[in-house]
C-alpha cells in the first residue's frame, strides 16, 4: 500500500505542476489569486498565503460549524496536511493533534504546537495547550502554521494553530440550536451577536453530554464565551474576549491487543472499559477561565502596535487506578492542579518603501507566568482520603515564565523574488517549590517519598529563520525556507525523574532542538482551482521521550538524533454543476535516528516515532443546490498503521472510513432555519481511532473508534 501512495503521489504532483505551467496569465490569474486565502499567522499582518514562503493552511467556518459535533479540534483539522488530528472517542483527554510528528507523545494536552485564538494565547509558557477549552461555537476560520517560521512563536518546534472568532453580522440576531446523536449525546446552545454603537458583540453559551461510545466513558461540558470588539476610535479597537468552561469527563483507560484475534480492530468486547478503570470511576473534574485583551492602534499609515494581556485559572483533578503494594494500601490517586496564568505581548510593525521596494518589519516582546499548585492525593475505589499530610504523595508548587524577543521582516527584492527572516530569542524557566516534607530527613517508603523535591531549571535559545519566494509565473509561486526550533521540556514532563516512587523533578532533562528545511510550490489553475505542494527534512537533537509510565505518572527523557522527512499536497478546485472536490495527502517518515535504552527496553536506529502515521490522506466530494439551499459532502479519510512505542513491538492497524453530511436551510421571513445530519463511519469499519503511546507498565495501548454513529439537529436564527 505504502509503495503505491508514493507512486500515486509522485505522478499526481508532475501532474498538477505540469498542467499549471500551461495555465494563462493576466486577467484569469487575477481572478484565481482570490482563491488563496488571506492569512495573519504567518508575518502578523494580513497577507495572501499564496505569495508566502511557508506551509500555511485555512479552516472556514462552513468546515468547522456545519455538520459537526464542535466539541474537537480534530473534527476540522484533520483537513490540513501535515496535521494529525485524532479523535480519542472519549473526552477525559484532549484530542491527539501533532503536526509533522511534533506533539505524538502526548497523553493529554498538546505539545510542540503553540495555540492562539484572536491573537491571545492559549498556551502556556512551558509550552502545553489546553484545546478543549475552546468553543468552537464561535469559530469563523482556523490557520495552521508548520514548518520553520513557527519558531517566530517561541518554543514550539511543530507549528502554530490560532483560532480567529466569527464576524459579528451587521443586524443583530439570535439563534437557538438543539442537537441529538449516538450514545445519547445532546448539545444545546444559544447565541447571540450583532453591531450596536460601534460596539461589536459575540455571545455564546453551550450544553453538551452522552453517554459516550465505550463503558466508563460518560461526560458534560459547559462552555460560555463573550466577545466584544469596541472601536474606540477610527485608528484604534479593543477586543475583549472572556470564555469558561466546565467539564466532566470519564476515562474508560485503553485495551490491550486482543490475543486469540491478532488484531486490535477486532476485539470481541470493544466497547469495554478496562477493568481497573471500573473499578475505581477513574474520571477528570476540570474548569478554565480566561479573559484576554487585544488593543490595535493605527498611528499612521506605515505604523502600528498591537498591546495583548490575558490572564485566567485552571483547575484539573485527574482519578487515576494505582496497584494497591500492600493491604490497606490506595488503589487509586486524585492527580490535582491548581493553575493560576497570565501574560502580556506588546508588537509594533511598520510598513512601506525601501529603494522603491516593498518591506514589513515587525518586532515585539512577550512575557508570560503560570503558577502550579500540584498535589497527588490517596484515593480509595476513586473515593479522596482526608487531604492530610499521609495521603499526599505530592504537594508543591510549580512555576514557569518565559520572556521573548522576535523580529520579522519581509521585502520584495524585485516583481518576481520576496525575502522573509526572522530572528528569536526565548528564555523558559521551571522552579519547582515541595511544600510537604522535613528537609532535614530523606525517607523512601513503599507510598511516597520524604525529600525535599524542590529544584529549578532555565533554558534559552535564539531561533533564526530565512525564506524566499520565486514567482515563476503569475499562477505559481516556488519557495524554500530554513530555521532552527526549539521545544522545552513542560512542568508535568519535568515532574518525576521517577514514575514508580513519584519522585521529582527531573532537572536533567534537556530541550530538544531542530534544523528545519522546507521547499514548495503553490499554483493556481484556471479560475477555480488551486494546489499546494510542500517537502521538509527536519533533525532534532534530544527528542523529549517517554521514559516510563506508572501509575498515572509518567517521566521523561532525552533521546538522540531523529529525523522527519516528508511530503504534503492539497487540492481544491469548483467543479461545474455547484460540485466541489478538496482533498489532502502527507507522507511523513518520522523515526529515531540513533539507538537508545530506557526502563529495559532497547530503542534500535530507524524505529518508527510511535503516534506517527506514515500515510494520512483526506477527500471531500460536496455538491450544494443553492435555489433550496440543500449542502451534502462525502468524506474519506485513511490513515496507515501507527506504532504504539519506541520499539514498535506493536502497532494499530491502517483503517479507511467514509463519513456523510448534509443540510437543508429555509428563509422565513425574519427567520432562518436549518436543518443538519451527519453520519460517521459509514460502513461499520471497525477500527482503531487513536493510541495511548508507550504504555508499556499496562499494554493498554489501544482506543477502539465506535462503528456507525451519527448527529442530527436543528437551528434557529432571528434576525432584528
Amino acid at each position: 500500500m505504502g509503495g503505491n501512495i508514493k507512486m500515486i503521489m509522485k505522478k499526481t504532483t508532475l501532474s498538477v505542476m505540469v498542467a499549471a505551467c500551461f495555465v494563462s496569465t493576466g486577467a484569469m490569474a487575477q481572478d484565481a489569486k482570490l482563491l488563496a486565502p488571506v492569512v495573519v499567522t504567518a508575518t502578523r499582518v494580513e497577507q495572501d498565503s499564496f505569495d508566502l514562503p511557508m506551509s500555511i493552511d485555512k479552516v472556514d467556518k462552513k468546515d468547522i460549524q456545519d455538520g459537526q459535533l464542535r466539541m474537537t479540534l480534530s473534527e476540522s483539522l484533520i483537513r490540513v496536511p501535515g496535521i494529525t488530528a485524532q479523535n480519542r472517542t472519549q473526552m477525559a483527554q484532549d484530542p491527539q493533534i501533532s503536526t509533522r510528528g511534533f506533539g505524538s507523545r502526548s497523553s493529554f494536552g498538546v505539545r510542540g504546537i503553540r495555540l492562539y485564538i484572536d491573537g491571545i494565547p492559549l498556551s502556556m509558557p512551558d509550552g502545553i495547550g489546553n484545546p478543549g477549552s475552546i468553543d468552537l461555537e464561535t469559530i469563523g476560520s482556523i490557520e495552521v502554521l508548520r514548518g520553520p517560521f513557527s519558531a517566530m512563536y517561541g518554543n514550539s518546534s511543530g507549528g502554530v494553530i490560532q483560532l480567529f472568532t466569527e464576524p459579528s453580522p451587521a443586524t443583530p440576531e439570535v439563534s437557538g440550536d438543539v442537537m441529538f446523536g449516538s450514545f445519547n449525546t445532546r448539545r444545546d446552545s444559544v447565541k447571540a451577536s450583532g453591531t450596536k454603537s460601534g460596539v461589536e458583540y459575540l455571545l455564546n453559551y453551550s450544553d453538551y453530554s452522552s453517554d459516550g461510545y465505550r463503558e466508563q466513558s460518560a461526560s458534560t461540558k459547559k462552555q460560555a464565551t463573550a466577545r466584544l470588539k469596541i472601536n474606540l476610535s477610527e485608528d484604534t479597537k479593543l477586543t475583549t474576549l472572556i470564555s469558561t468552561m466546565d467539564q466532566y469527563a470519564q476515562d474508560p483507560g485503553g485495551l490491550v491487543r486482543n490475543e486469540s484475534v491478532g488484531d486490535p480492530s477486532a476485539f470481541t468486547s470493544p466497547r469495554s472499559a478496562a477493568t481497573t478503570s471500573k473499578l475505581v470511576n477513574t474520571r477528570v473534574e476540570r474548569s478554565n477561565t480566561q479573559i484576554g485583551f487585544n488593543l490595535e492602534k493605527l498611528i499612521n499609515q506605515n505604523n502600528s502596535f498591537n498591546l495583548i494581556t490575558y490572564a485566567g485559572t485552571r483547575s484539573n483533578r485527574q482519578y487515576l487506578y494505582v496497584a494497591p503494594t500492600f493491604s490497606g494500601a490506595p488503589n487509586s490517586r486524585a492527580s490535582d492542579i491548581q493553575r493560576d496564568f497570565y501574560g502580556t505581548e506588546l508588537r509594533l510593525t511598520n510598513k512601506g518603501m525601501l529603494l522603491d521596494r516593498a518591506y514589513t518589519l515587525t518586532a515585539g516582546i512577550s512575557a508570560g507566568q503560570m503558577n502550579d499548585t500540584r498535589m497527588d492525593i490517596n484515593a480509595d475505589n476513586g473515593v479522596l482520603r482526608t487531604i492530610v499530610d499521609a495521603n499526599l504523595n505530592r504537594n508543591e508548587n510549580q512555576t514557569a515564565t518565559n520572556f521573548d524577543q522576535y523580529i520579522q521582516a519581509s521585502l520584495a527584492a524585485n516583481d518576481r523574488i520576496d525575502f522573509h527572516a526572522g530572528i528569536r530569542h526565548t528564555t523558559v524557566d521551571l522552579k519547582f517549590q515541595d511544600k510537604q516534607v522535613d528537609p532535614t530527613k530523606c525517607l523512601v517508603t513503599s507510598t511516597r517519598r520524604y525529600c525535599d523535591t524542590s529544584g529549578s531549571t532555565s533554558f534559552s535559545k535564539t531561533t533564526p529563520v530565512i525564506g524566499t519566494t520565486f514567482k515563476l509565473t503569475p499562477t505559481i509561486n516556488l519557495y524554500a525556507n530554513f530555521g532552527q526550533a526549539f521545544e522545552t521540556p513542560t512542568l508535568v514532563e519535568v515532574s518525576y525523574d521517577n514514575a514508580t516512587t513519584g519522585s521529582g523533578p527531573n532537572l536533567n532533562i534537556k530541550p530538544s532542538s531542530s534544523d528545519n528545511y522546507e521547499i514548495g510550490a503553490k499554483a493556481l489553475i484556471g479560475d477555480n482551482s488551486r494546489v499546494n505542494v510542500s517537502m521538509f527534512n527536519i533533525t532534532t537533537q534530544n527528542e523529549i521521550i517517554i521514559n516510563s509510565t506508572v501509575a498515572g505518572r509518567t517521566s521523561y527523557q532525552n533521546a538522540g538524533t531523529t529525523k522527519r522527512t516528508g511530503v504534503e499536497m492539497s487540492f481544491e478546485s469548483a467543479l461545474a454543476n455547484n460540485f466541489s472536490v478538496f482533498a489532502a495527502y502527507t507522507l511523513l517518515n518520522a523515526s529515531f535516528d540513533s539507538a537508545f535504552s530506557y526502563s529495559g527496553n532497547d530503542v534500535v536506529k530507524g524505529n518508527v516515532i510511535p503516534g506517527t502515521y506514515k500515510s494520512q490522506i483526506y477527500g471531500e466530494l460536496a455538491w450544494k443546490h443553492a435555489p433550496k439551499n440543500f449542502k451534502i459532502a462525502l468524506e474519506g479519510r485513511y490513515n496507515s498503521k501507527v506504532y504504539v512505542n519506541d520499539t514498535n513491538s506493536d502497532a494499530a492497524p491502517a483503517y479507511t472510513v467514509f463519513n456523510l453530511r448534509a443540510s437543508l436551510q429555509q428563509e422565513l421571513g425574519h427567520w432562518r432555519l436549518t436543518e443538519y445530519v451527519r453520519v460517521d463511519n459509514l460502513l461499520d469499519k471497525k477500527y482503531i481511532g487513536s493510541v495511548r503511546v508507550n504504555d508499556y507498565t499496562n499494554g493498554r495501548y489501544f482506543e477502539p473508534a465506535p462503528g456507525t454513529n451519527w448527529i442530527a439537529g436543528v437551528k434557529a436564527t432571528y434576525a432584528f
